[in-house]
C-alpha cells in the first residue's frame, strides 16, 4: 500500500512569531553580540536570528550603524551612576570629593565598553541619544557644575572626558588577551628603561616611571587632568 503523503499544515496551527518592535530587535542584537561578537551583528544576520526579512528591520532601524548605536545605548544602562549621589559642597570649592565621584562614573563607563569587545570601537563613531546616554551626560555635567566648572567649559569638557574614556576602552579591549600586544608593551617598557642618558637624558631620568601605575590609576589621573584643564581654560 502506498503511504499517504502528510497533509499540509495550516498556517493557523503554527506558533505565531513575536511581533517586531524596536525593543525586541535591540534585545536580540545584544544577545547576538554576546554570542558571536559585534562584527556579526548586521541587519541580514539579525533578520535570520529573528526569522524575518532584512526589509522588516529597516522599519525600526535605519541601518547597521544605528543598530550598533542602539546596542550601545542599551548597555549604557549598566554604567554605575550612583557615585554621583554622594554629599558634598554644592559649589565644590576646596572639595575634591566631586572629582573622585566623577572619576568613578567615568571608570564605570569605560569598564562597560571594555567588557563588550568591539563595542568600544563602535562607540568611537556611534551616537546614541537615548535615556541612558542622556543620564550619563547629565551626571557628568552635574558633577562638573558642583565642582564650580563654568558652564561653557563644562559643555565642551564633557565631550573630551567621554572621548578619553571611549578611546581608552577601545585601545585596552583591543589588546586584552593578545600575547603579541603584551610582548610589544614589554619591549617598549624595557626600551624606556634602558635608554641612554647621553642620547635621551629626559627618558633616562624618568625611566620606569614613564610606564608606571595601573591602567585604572592612569585613567583616573587623565580624567582629573582634563577636568582641571577645563576648569581653568576659557573658551
Amino acid at each position: 500500500m502506498t503511504p499517504r503523503a502528510p497533509e499540509p499544515r495550516s498556517r493557523r496551527e503554527r506558533p505565531a512569531k513575536p511581533a517586531l518592535t524596536h525593543e525586541t530587535i535591540v534585545a536580540a542584537a545584544v544577545r547576538l553580540m554576546a554570542a558571536e561578537g559585534l562584527r556579526r551583528v548586521t541587519m541580514r544576520r539579525l533578520a535570520q536570528e529573528l526569522d524575518t526579512g532584512p526589509a522588516s528591520l529597516y522599519v525600526y532601524v535605519a541601518g547597521t550603524a544605528e543598530l550598533h548605536a542602539a546596542i550601545l545605548e542599551e548597555l549604557l544602562g549598566e554604567v554605575d551612576l550612583t557615585p554621583a549621589d554622594g554629599d558634598g559642597d554644592s559649589e565644590g570649592h576646596g572639595d575634591s570629593d566631586w572629582r573622585d565621584r566623577l572619576a568613578q562614573v567615568l571608570l564605570s563607563y569605560t569598564r562597560v565598553l571594555f567588557d563588550h569587545p568591539g563595542l568600544a570601537h563602535s562607540a568611537l563613531l556611534a551616537r546614541p541619544a537615548g535615556p541612558h546616554y542622556l543620564a550619563l551626560v547629565e551626571t557628568v555635567l552635574a558633577l562638573l557644575h558642583q565642582g564650580g566648572v563654568p558652564d561653557g567649559q563644562a559643555a565642551w569638557g564633557v565631550d573630551v572626558l567621554l572621548q578619553v574614556a571611549t578611546a581608552t576602552a577601545a585601545e585596552q579591549s583591543g589588546r586584552a588577551g593578545d600575547q603579541d600586544a603584551e610582548d610589544e608593551h614589554n619591549r617598549l617598557v624595557e626600551a624606556l628603561r634602558q635608554a641612554s642618558s647621553r642620547t635621551h637624558p629626559r627618558i633616562a631620568a624618568l625611566g620606569g616611571d614613564l610606564a608606571s601605575g595601573t591602567p585604572q590609576q592612569r585613567l583616573a589621573w587623565i580624567f582629573r587632568a582634563v577636568v582641571n584643564g577645563a576648569a581653568t581654560t576659557p573658551r
